[in-house]
């Protein structure tokens, strides 16, 4: 069955499709947001497109969403992906990067390239790099979050603002981070955003969920001294563990769940720290089961699917449903993770901005996430001056520019 694109996708669809009609082999990018319909855009870009197309997910089970909506417009398109027991290759076949890199040479001949999930690409080298260097052909990426977190050193500032100094007279250093804007690093796959929308227009509009926020952090946890790991680009496991040991932060996840459960909440997701305080989660609160990067494929997909069913009411996973998983009757999200990752952040709270009848989502939050990032609608897209993209939030009463600044 063919379906009848929203405004602002058939415009995204609109400007992909522009795109792949203008010489050169320069990479261009689109922003959506979670929830917007991203496999929708692309399956009626990819649908109205001369020559053959190559459509690169990260996961199988994006693939599997993309593929299912392909086959829901009535095109002949094709799998070749090891992880889906399928290697064919057709007019418009979709893929994953790392079973196209096993056989580089039967897709010499594709001249579009789709990436979803572009922010996977690493522009300093890596799978996708290689494959988009082997050809020359334009690639259109799309993404929620175009940034890539980097780590970096900076200098130490004393109270005064001047810049600290070692025995040898050097600079002393300190490791941090920054979120990069995918057109604005060096070097850069992406070269020029083609089209953009907001979280909050879409939200105004209807096409997304509003969310409501609580932040329930422990007021002690924020005299702990949380520190950053070796990267800069998170917290350090140890420092979170002995700073969940001082608030009592599992037995204080254990009563928020059980007073959640005490709600008319139907399906509950919980982001945990390790693999061990969602193991010991399944003791402590009935009903719940949890799922991680140790966990069989089989056995994933049997929580899963009894979880979307309603027979599992609570399920704990660690770092492996921030993105891919699609189900818009979720109601309930429970972060008891603290993180520096905002594009961590925003996927964990997308899980609930996909609209369904009757829903009214919570996002739970019991480790300072929404002081430190803000509410998602309130992330924003924006280009000051020419070529100069950014993303700013607004935390605690003040918009503050989030990419390109070190942190």
């Amino acid at each position: 069955m063919a379906f009848t694109l929203r405004p602002y996708q058939q415009q995204a669809s609109d400007a992909g499709v522009r795109f792949f009609s203008t010489k050169g082999d320069w990479h261009g990018l689109e922003v959506l947001p979670t929830g917007s319909g991203k496999s929708l855009v692309v399956a009626d870009i990819a649908s109205r497109l001369d020559g053959d197309t190559l459509i690169l997910q990260p996961s199988k089970e994006i693939l599997q969403q993309n593929y299912d909506k392909m086959c829901s417009y009535g095109k002949e398109c094709s799998i070749f992906s090891a992880s889906m027991k399928s290697k064919d290759v057709g007019k418009i076949t979709f893929a994953t990067i790392q079973s196209v890199m096993n056989d580089l040479q039967a897709f010499d001949h594709f001249r579009n390239i789709i990436v979803d999930e572009c922010h996977r690409v690493n522009p300093s080298g890596g799978q996708y790099v290689d494959f988009i260097k082997h050809s020359k052909r334009k690639v259109l990426g799309l993404t929620a979050t175009p940034y890539i977190l980097a780590s970096t050193r900076t200098p130490v500032k004393g109270p005064d603002g001047k810049v600290v100094k070692n025995l040898y007279n050097e600079p002393e250093m300190q490791r941090g981070a920054i979120l990069r804007f995918l057109t604005r690093m060096k070097p850069k796959v992406f070269k020029e955003v083609l089209y953009y929308c907001q979280v909050y227009d879409l939200l105004k509009q209807g096409y997304l969920a509003q969310v409501k926020y609580y932040d329930v952090t422990p007021a002690a946890f924020y005299d702990t001294r949380l520190q950053r790991n070796s990267t800069g680009m998170d917290y350090d496991t140890d420092s979170v563990q002995r700073s969940f040991m001082y608030v009592g932060m599992y037995s204080y996840l254990v009563s928020i769940l059980r007073r959640i459960m005490r709600t008319d909440r139907k399906h509950i997701l919980v982001f945990c720290h390790t693999l061990a305080e969602a193991e010991a989660l399944t003791g402590a609160v009935p009903g719940c089961a949890f799922v991680s990067g140790e966990t069989s494929l089989s056995e994933r997909d049997r929580i899963l699917q009894e979880f979307k069913a309603g027979k599992i009411r609570v399920v704990a996973n660690v770092g492996v449903l921030t993105t891919g998983f699609d189900f818009p009757a979720l109601d309930t999200v429970v972060m008891a993770r603290p993180t520096l990752s905002l594009a961590m952040y925003y996927q964990i709270v997308g899980r609930l901005l996909r609209p369904f009848p009757g829903k009214e989502p919570w996002f739970v939050d019991l480790c300072g996430n929404i002081r430190h990032f803000g509410q998602v609608e309130h992330l924003w897209i924006d280009c000051p001056t020419q070529g100069e993209w950014l993303v700013k939030g607004y935390i605690q009463g003040i918009w503050t520019q989030l990419t390109n600044i070190f942190f």
